[in-house]
Order: C-alpha cells, then sequence, then structure tokens
C-alpha cells in the first residue's frame, strides 16, 4: 500500500515537473517573438525608479516604446504605475519626462498613477484608453512577462498585442531563478482566475 501510494506521488510530481516545463517554455518562446502592430497607444508598464530617474529595466522599457512611437506604430505613449514603496515620483510620472526626453511631444504621452501591480496597470490604462478614444493597444513588456500581460489584457477585453524588449536586466542567480517560478505562478492564477483588480 504505501509502495503504491510513493509511485503515485511520484507521478504528481513528474507531471508538476513537466507541466512547468512546457508551460515555462511556452512563456520563453512567446516572449521571443515580436508581434507589434499599429495601434492606438503603447502602453509601458513601470518598473523601479530611483528619485527621478528610471532604473535600467525601466529606462530599457522606455526606449523601446520611444523608438515604437516615431516608427508610427503608435500616435501615444501610455506611462503605468503609481509611486512605489519609499519613492517620492511615480512610475508614470517618471516615465513621461524621460519620454519627453527623448523627443516625445508632451501631448502626445498619458500616465495614470495610481496602479500598483501588472493587473492594476491595465486595467487602470484601460480607463484611460476610454477617457481617451484609444481601442487598440501595443504592450512593451520584458520578455518573460509579455505572455502574463497579454492573459490579463485580455481577460480586461484590451485590444493588444506586444513588443518584448531586446534583452532581461537579470542582476543575480536568484533572479535569473525566482523570476521565472513566479511567472509560470502568476501565469496559472491568471488563466484559472477572474480578470479583476488584485488587492
Amino acid at each position: 500500500m504505501r509502495s503504491r501510494i510513493m509511485k503515485i506521488a511520484f507521478l504528481l510530481l513528474l507531471s508538476s515537473l513537466l507541466w512547468c516545463i512546457t508551460l515555462g517554455n511556452h512563456n520563453w518562446r512567446y516572449g521571443d517573438q515580436e508581434h507589434a502592430t499599429k495601434s492606438d497607444c503603447i502602453i509601458i508598464e513601470g518598473a523601479v525608479v530611483q528619485g527621478s530617474t528610471s532604473s535600467p529595466a525601466f529606462a530599457e522599457r522606455i526606449l523601446q516604446g520611444t523608438e515604437l512611437y516615431p516608427a508610427g506604430l503608435a500616435t501615444k505613449l501610455l506611462f503605468t504605475e503609481g509611486v512605489g514603496e519609499g519613492q517620492d515620483n511615480s512610475e508614470g510620472r517618471v516615465g513621461r519626462s524621460a519620454a519627453i526626453r527623448l523627443a516625445v511631444a508632451a501631448v502626445d504621452i498619458l500616465i495614470e498613477e495610481r496602479s500598483q501591480t501588472t493587473r492594476q496597470n491595465l486595467s487602470e490604462a484601460r480607463s484611460v484608453m476610454q477617457k481617451h478614444g484609444l481601442n487598440s493597444a501595443l504592450i512593451v513588456r520584458v520578455p518573460l512577462h509579455v505572455k502574463r500581460a497579454m492573459m490579463i489584457a485580455g481577460g480586461l477585453d484590451i485590444d493588444a498585442v506586444s513588443s518584448p524588449t531586446s534583452t532581461t536586466r537579470y542582476r543575480s542567480f536568484q533572479n535569473q531563478f525566482s523570476l521565472p517560478v513566479r511567472e509560470l505562478s502568476t501565469s496559472f492564477t491568471t488563466a484559472s482566475s477572474p480578470a479583476t483588480n488584485e488587492p
């Protein structure tokens, strides 16, 4: 009896491992693909800021978005996210300032400063889009996060395509390991739960 239980437990563990590998591979493959098409706006989700300066990861997203803008893929940039813990400036506002320095017209930049999570980013972005009559979006994210962002956007009825940044900014072995695990976990949660704002 005990050996049978051990065998079942082993098979369950093996099945879970195979599922994680399959899902992880799917996320990586999706994040390696460029899906950019002409849209009404480019959503650039916030990332850590240092005072009034964007972090390297955020700077990369901003640069990508400001390169897609003059290419004619959208006429508006939409920066998201509010003030992070220990910060004085919202990530949306820091992104806006950086884009202006990169020669994007201020009138073409929209921001929201309320969100704190990816789901909230996109929910608040949808509200801004509706207010300004924007119907479609091009979402800029790091490759590993693209699939989850697209799943959330779909759940919020946002007509969106994605444009992954060219590199990722993992700074340590711990990040390289923990980020994929977290994305696998949140991808599963997103797929199995209704599209409502996170607390």
